[in-house]
Order: structure tokens, then sequence, then C-alpha cells
């Protein structure tokens, strides 16, 4: 039969009666860096992490609810393109020909009305009576 018995290195020191004993208040390096990463931690990893917690069937339910929902806003989004397009070139086709007429014809009103501000100007130096004005000296019976 053989005998097992322990041999200990008297080279070692041995502080300790176990050999897991330590006098350090941290267990281990990671628990450090643990605590670090929760104040360093992103939403997305938080999301990750609530995969383990949500069952199968909740989170495919929420996928496709997500989908649904991505799939009205593109087509919202797509019909107010449209609608925007639709009403940008009809403004463009209809208002700007319009404007434009409206403003030719107020520059040959403001053409206009400056021809007869001449006119009057060159009748008021030549010394013709302007209407409503009396002219000259006029004998009695005429």
């Amino acid at each position: 039969m053989v005998a097992v018995e322990e041999v200990r290195d008297s080279s070692l020191p041995q502080e300790h009666e176990s050999d897991y004993e330590t006098d350090s208040d941290v267990l281990s390096v990671s628990d450090v860096s643990d605590d670090d990463d929760i104040a360093n931690e992103t939403y997305t990893d938080r999301l990750i992490a609530l995969k383990d917690i949500v069952p199968p069937s909740t989170r495919l339910e929420a996928v496709r609810k997500w989908q649904q929902a991505t799939s009205w806003v593109s087509t919202g989004s797509q019909w107010a393109g449209n609608a925007v397009w639709i009403i940008t070139t009809s403004a463009l086709l209809v208002g700007l020909p319009l404007a434009l007429a409206i403003e030719d014809e107020a520059r040959i009103v403001g053409q206009e009305k400056e021809l007869q501000m001449q006119q009057s100007g060159q009748q008021s130096l030549l010394g013709a009576p302007q209407a409503g004005q009396p002219s000259g000296v006029v004998p009695p019976g005429f």
C-alpha cells in the first residue's frame, strides 16, 4: 500500500494557515475593473444584457412591432416627400409665371404713370391751362 504525505517547502515562508487566505481586502483585480465597467457601460451594452432576461417570444413580438413602426415611418416619409415634390413643382409651374406676369404688369403701370407725369410737366412749362383753372381774361359773353 502507498502512503500519501504532504511535503512542505521549507524555503517558502508560510504566513497563513490556508493557501487561499490573503491579507488584501480586494478579492481580485477583476472586481475593481467591474466597478469601472459599470460607469463606462453604454445603453447598447445594457440593452444587449437584457437579452438574457426577456423571453424569446417577447423579443420577437418587440422586433415585429419595431419593424412595423419603421415600415410606417418609411412609408409616411415617402408620401410626405412625394407631396412636397408635387406642391413644389406645381408652385413653380403655376406660381412663377403668375408672379412674373404680375411684376410685368406693375412695371407697365409704373411706366404709364411716369409718362403721364412727364406730359403734365411739359404742359405746365408751356403754360397751357390745366383743367379747372381759369385761363386769362375772358370778355363777357364769350
